[in-house]
């Protein structure tokens, strides 16, 4: 079996035996991996440290048939560290990860690695609120996977906007004609937030009332949690606070 190098993002890892971690990762060149990292819970392990959650590493790996193992791992990325001292930027790279995780393989590909890392390391500087951070992350990593979300034409029958009815289900903002019953409207500041995170226009998204940031992370949880089919339970925790922005 061949050995391979690629560049990749931790997403999780698990306890395997008394020294072992099984590691998720986000690769850049080969999608999702699964493999066996032997001996990194000892104390004398050179790159245990290096396979922990939001760290990002050049690794080489030899192919197994179900689970490939790590052989070597050089740190690209130190995010871990500056994510975990604050609560807000925590919360959203689990979330982050969490939803990277949730893809499937067909969908991980090099953009969908890219964006993950350039979204952990705004957070670990401390770039923008972490909680807007993580809501352009969402909403571009789901038009990355297919489900880009409008904002502007009716999403169910095209017809141009301007439109204040939001419907996740149906894949944004619908006419009067297409809304169903009791569908919440968008205030318009809302909707400019919501296209500027998509765009990682942060001027604009910096600029935004709390109560904007409020509403826009609240339509796209629901977005996003809809196209995934199942919750995001790291959503559950993160912080609605956007008070800690660039520094």
């Amino acid at each position: 079996m061949p050995t391979y190098r690629d560049e990749a993002v931790i997403l999780r890892t698990h306890k395997l035996g008394e020294a072992d971690r099984i590691v998720t990762m986000l690769s850049r060149g080969h999608g999702k991996v699964r493999a066996v990292a032997k001996g990194v819970r000892r104390t004398s392990s050179k790159f245990g440290a290096r396979l922990e959650p939001f760290m990002v590493a050049d690794v080489q790996l030899y192919q197994g048939r179900s689970l490939d193992i790590v052989q070597q791992a050089e740190s690209l990325g130190s995010y871990g560290t500056d994510i975990a001292a604050h609560y807000d930027r925590f919360t959203a790279a689990n979330a982050m990860v969490e939803t990277a995780d949730r893809l499937s393989d067909s969908e991980a590909t090099s953009d969908q690695y890219l964006l993950l890392v350039g979204g952990l390391r705004a957070l670990s500087r401390g770039e923008h609120g972490a909680r807007s951070i993580l809501d352009s992350y969402l909403l571009r990593v789901m038009s990355l996977s297919g489900w880009a979300p409008s904002f502007d034409e009716c999403a169910r029958c095209g017809v141009p906007g301007p439109h204040s009815r939001f419907v996740a289900q149906l894949g944004g903002v619908v006419c009067t004609n297409c809304a169903p019953a009791g569908s919440p409207r968008v205030a318009e500041q809302t909707l400019t937030l919501l296209r500027s995170l998509v765009r990682g226009d942060w001027g604009v998204i910096d600029a935004a009332a709390s109560s904007d940031t409020a509403a826009a992370s609240g339509l796209v949880s629901a977005y996003a949690q809809w196209h995934l089919e199942r919750g995001i339970r790291s959503l559950a925790h993160v912080s609605d606070s956007s008070s800690e922005g660039a520094r």
